[in-house]
């Protein structure tokens, strides 16, 4: 038996209010790079279920930056290191810098793939020119009073930079090595958030948040015009140049993203992101690049709210929306069934994403979400239920991808939820709850605190804080739970639940790592142990899934590890190390042979399992 990663649907990219985030491509165009959580993604942008995880980083990323070259990527996170690594494999790093005390915001590389300048944040510098293989200083970046948000380097000789700040100035350096050379001050009104040098190395460009535009030229670094004033009626957070070196893009928080003439100095092409008429905080554009190595002028922007929209000159819509989570992902449940291509996962922040796993993409299910942490999913017939901790039950149409009606408001914070017949069933904190059809059938009180629930057929199972599952019988037709017995084989608290799908077998896992299955329904009672050999998890398991067979089991833990399980042989186990940083939150099978997971990355990943025995 062994287990290989399949393919990586990536996270969306972490977006802060207020603050731009830097989005970058390869010279050929075919891959974007950005930050989420403490991972950098590389992902296709014709297939976006293709993607590269660079996990090296041990703090939140903030940024990610292509060598011209293609070969390298720099990326920074909020502690203030650089990372320099390869973009093939994205596992060999180059060499890892210390460059500021803060968080960084930005990174630019020089035309000959060599020399790195990265700006943000610090207590005694705001940024730092230095060689990508080395580490070696080639110059300073001085000049600014506070957080520095973006730089540009000229990909021509003679080299220039230019960083812009919330100070609300431009600083001009000449190099190599890079030092001050002139200040622009007085132009812009408030914070500068971005700046870039076009193609042909003629050209700089900033913006920020006072809406305004302005050009200098490229090599003195001396103003000559700002552009359209009045326009843009939010802030600007980012700006990138076409390759022809005659046109930029721009995006801002009123929700716009717009293609500007340099020449006749104005606006020639404008999208508009989300309902016409609606003003949503989420479709605030935050980051933009225009990718240069393509011949279809595609043009990619971000949303605040992760989604990465694709933009072509002549459609007034964008003509494809790549949609995910860019927060812990916190809950996976597998569709109904017969829909064995299809996910659910639910994610820290309420958002609630639908996954066909054949094609890779993901989208967001319309209508009102959750607005709190996801806690788990349960599939009924043709639509799939979900609790959370603001407290409600909701469910989902999965033929329509919605969420149907108003929520059900629950008394307490749920624990989990499972589904038997026509019934939901909802772990509280001091109680289990029976629902149907939008109406409680029946309450009944617990003297233990339930930590997991999983029910099939009649019986429903209850993991409880004081080490025990309890059992109990549920009449479907009144929705009436009745004790039945206890199962006290664990040494910790039980964390999950899961019944194989012929409901011959129970998996419980509990918060030292370790897994029990019991055989169900065999007339003595409590149940019997069918293995108590499932320990490799070095930490609480967070969720169990079992093969359309109920011959193995997947688990996912916080030590990071996905383990495939064997009923037959329980000794013989694969792992899936260090599956998603900062835990694996959920498990499920899609078909005989493969498994999904999810966790702390935000990603979605697909695994495919060999020689099942």
């Amino acid at each position: 038996m062994s287990i290989e990663i399949e393919k990586i649907l990536a996270a969306a990219p972490a977006t802060t209010r207020g603050q731009p985030t830097q989005l970058s491509c390869d010279p050929k165009g075919e891959r974007i790079a950005y930050a989420s959580g403490k991972s950098i993604f590389l992902r296709n942008i014709d297939n976006p279920s293709l993607s590269k995880q660079y996990t090296g980083h041990t703090t939140t990323t903030t940024v990610a930056k292509f060598s011209p070259s293609g070969f390298w990527v720099a990326s920074g996170d909020s502690s203030g290191k650089v990372r320099v690594w390869d973009a093939v494999e994205a596992v060999n790093t180059k060499g890892e810098y210390a460059i500021i005390s803060g968080r960084i915001a930005d990174i630019a590389w020089d035309g000959d793939s060599q020399r790195v300048i990265a700006v943000g944040d610090g207590r005694e510098r705001f940024g730092h020119c230095f060689t990508a293989d080395s580490g070696n200083s080639v110059g300073e970046v001085s000049g600014h009073s506070k957080v520095v948000n973006a730089v540009a380097i000229r990909q021509q000789r003679p080299l220039r930079a230019a960083t812009v700040s919330d100070d609300s100035t431009m600083c001009f350096l000449h190099g190599a090595p890079f030092k001050f050379a002139s200040k622009a001050a007085g132009l812009h009104k408030g914070f500068v958030m971005g700046t870039a040098f076009s193609p042909d190395g003629n050209t700089l460009v900033t913006v920020g948040a006072d809406r305004r535009i302005q050009l200098y030229d490229g090599k003195t670094g001396e103003p000559t015009k700002e552009l359209g004033e009045g326009v843009h009626t939010g802030s600007i957070f980012a700006v990138s140049w076409a390759k022809d070196s005659k046109r930029f893009v721009t995006a801002s928080a009123d929700q716009t993203v717009r293609v500007w003439d340099v020449e006749a100095g104005e606006c020639v092409q404008t999208w508009r992101i989300g309902e016409e008429g609606s003003v949503s905080i989420d479709n605030q554009q935050v980051g933009v690049v225009w990718p240069h190595g393509r011949s279809d002028g595609l043009i990619i922007s971000l949303s605040l709210g992760g989604d990465l929209n694709y933009l072509k000159e002549g459609s007034e819509k964008p003509v494809e929306v790549v949609q995910g989570h860019n927060k812990s992902v916190t809950a996976l449940g597998a569709a109904s069934e017969g829909k064995g291509e299809i996910i659910t996962t639910g994610s820290f922040d309420g958002k609630v994403c639908s996954w066909d796993v054949s094609a890779g993409v993901g989208t967001v299910v319309e209508g009102q979400s959750h607005s709190n942490q996801v806690t788990q999913f349960a599939a009924g017939q043709s639509q799939t239920y979900s609790v959370g901790w603001d407290d409600t039950l909701r469910t989902i149409q999965e033929s329509t991808n919605n969420f149907l009606g108003a929520p059900i408001k629950l008394p307490s914070q749920p624990k989990g939820i499972a589904t038997s017949a026509n019934n939901t069933i909802v772990a509280l904190n001091d109680s289990i709850a029976v629902y149907a059809n939008n109406q409680i059938l029946s309450q009944l009180p617990t003297d233990y605190t339930p930590s997991a629930i999983a029910a099939h057929g009649s019986f429903v199972a209850v993991g409880a804080a004081n080490n025990t599952v309890q059992i109990y019988t549920l009449d479907n037709a009144s929705g009436k739970l009745t004790p039945s017995h206890s199962l006290a084989n664990s040494t910790a608290a039980i964390s999950a639940l899961a019944f194989s799908p012929d409901g011959a077998h129970l998996a419980a896992g509990n918060a030292s790592g370790k897994i029990v299955a019991y055989k169900t329904g065999t007339g003595s009672e409590p149940w019997p142990v069918a293995t108590d050999r499932w320990s490799a998890h070095t930490a609480r398991v967070l969720s169990i899934a079992w093969s359309p067979a109920g011959t193995h089991a997947a688990s996912g833990g916080l030590d990071t590890n996905v383990h495939i399980w064997s009923l037959a042989k329980p000794g013989s186990r694969v792992k899936a190390a260090n599956a998603h940083k900062d835990g694996v939150y959920g498990v499920a099978w899609v078909g005989e042979q493969r498994v999904a997971s999810t966790g702390g990355d935000a990603a979605v990943k697909i695994w495919g399992i060999k020689g099942l025995q």
